[in-house]
């Protein structure tokens, strides 16, 4: 074993002798110049490699962050709001008719009528009073409410009247032989407390006779598109003076459109020198009544006119009558129920609530925020008039809570209203990392590539 190894360190020594003694490799000079030019080239091909890594993640980082984001998607409902209620008038029993004009927001130019009913005539009793205080002023016009006009003076034929009317169960008033009076003050009497010989006596007084007065009566209907009043004497007694309940809507629209008779019947008590006494109009006063005339034969009557608070800018004007009621008491009540469904068919219509979610929007880099309705809102129809609505939002990159962000216009009909949109909370900017990590969803060249 020992001469073994002592072979084995015999032979590396002579290698390692062999190598010392071995000359040098000789390298050309050429070969050393090309060899010196690689290693430049390769420095400067990885210096370069190097730069340009270097200024396109310069380029980059730049149009990261001060590329635009994409806008935030935006989420949205248009609820359509639910009409009110329709109306249902109230009608009074017996033959009625009613005319409601005004509030043309609501109503329309035409407003609204109704009737329901027998449609043909009835007596129509003292309203009778009314269509003879406006043919005598026809022929014999005051020139306003506070004219008194010409004085009349009672013949003993005049006196008469008084027991005449008296016998038959009439409404009557003192008229002494003699005793003078206005005609603003005999008109007075004749339709405030609907005395019969003042109607009979002014009527004789204007015209010369009764048949004259009839005439005369005949041709102002006529004139005055109410040819299917049929009036045969003054004062409504007779039951032959008839009208239909539409045709008292005329009538007493003509009737308040005279200064002088509406300021009579407007009257709550006389105001006539040593008289004294109650309009038979009990509704006077209430739910804007402000006349026209009662009457009463076998079945009640009235003709009224109002000017209704609907909780619109102004009131309505309302003409009705009612034709052939069981007692007045009740026409009354059946008149306040009628008017009391004509203002309750104005309702608010509740179209949207403080806070209420209409929308919402999201960004890419995760920000959310919903549209909400900045103020109750809420508007007043008549009936069921539809209602629609139209909704217009905003882009929005950022914004802060509050903010408005879009419009909502509902419309009734003509009316409009219109409520903002905003923000209920902040939409911030996306930080820097998520710029330089989500280049496809900047707003910029590189968006939507992938």
């Amino acid at each position: 074993m020992e001469t073994h190894d002592d072979e084995l360190t015999s032979f590396a020594d002579l290698l390692d002798s062999a190598d010392a003694d071995a000359p040098a490799p000789v390298i050309d000079p050429a070969e050393r110049a090309r060899r010196r030019r690689r290693r430049l080239r390769a420095g400067i091909t990885t210096a370069v490699v190097a730069l340009v890594l270097l200024g396109l993640a310069g380029g980059y980082a730049a149009y990261a962050l001060t590329t635009p984001v994409a806008l935030p998607a935006a989420e949205t409902r248009t609820p359509q709001p639910t009409a009110g209620a329709p109306a249902s008038l109230a009608m009074p029993a017996g033959a009625s008719a009613v005319q409601v004009s005004g509030g043309t927001d609501f109503l329309g130019v035409d407003g609204l009528a109704a009737a329901s009913g027998a449609p043909g005539p009835l007596p129509m009793a003292s309203i009778t009073k009314l269509v003879t205080a406006l043919v005598v002023l026809d022929a014999h016009p005051l020139s306003g409410p506070d004219d008194p006009g010409p004085v009349l003076t009672f013949s003993k034929a005049d006196h008469a009247l008084y027991d005449q009317y008296y016998v038959r169960g009439a409404t009557i008033a003192a008229m002494p032989t003699g005793s003078t009076m206005s005609l603003h003050d005999a008109l007075e009497l004749m339709l405030v407390v609907s005395a019969s010989n003042y109607a009979d006596a002014v009527s004789t007084w204007a015209f010369g006779s009764r048949g004259a007065f009839v005439r005369a009566t005949d041709a102002w209907l006529d004139r005055n598109g109410l040819g299917r009043i049929t009036v045969v004497e003054p004062t409504g007694i007779d039951p032959r003076n008839t009208a239909t309940a539409a045709d008292l809507i005329t009538l007493g629209t003509i009737a308040m459109s005279n200064e002088t008779i509406a300021g009579i019947v407007g009257m709550t008590t006389l105001d006539v020198p040593g008289f004294t006494g109650s309009n038979t109009n009990s509704l006077l006063g209430t739910d804007g009544v402000r006349g026209i005339k009662t009457g009463t034969l076998e079945g009640s009557n009235l003709l009224f006119s109002s000017l209704l608070d609907v909780g619109i800018d102004e009131p309505l004007t309302i003409t009705g009558a009612v034709l052939g009621g069981r007692d007045r008491d009740s026409v009354n009540s059946d008149v306040e129920r009628m008017l009391g469904s004509i203002r309750s068919g104005f309702h608010a219509v509740s179209l949207a609530r403080r806070g209420e979610v209409y929308g919402s929007y999201e960004t890419p880099w995760g920000a959310e925020a919903q549209m909400v309705v900045a103020a109750d809102a809420a508007v007043l129809t008549w009936s069921d008039t539809p209602i629609t609505a139209e909704m217009t939002t905003s882009p929005l990159t950022t914004g802060r809570a509050g903010e408005k962000v879009g419009t909502i216009t509902w419309t009734a009909g003509p009316r409009t209203l219109s409520t903002d949109l905003v923000l209920d909370a902040d939409i911030a900017m996306p930080d820097d990392w998520w710029r330089l990590t989500h280049p496809l969803e900047l707003d910029g060249p590189l968006a939507g590539r992938g």
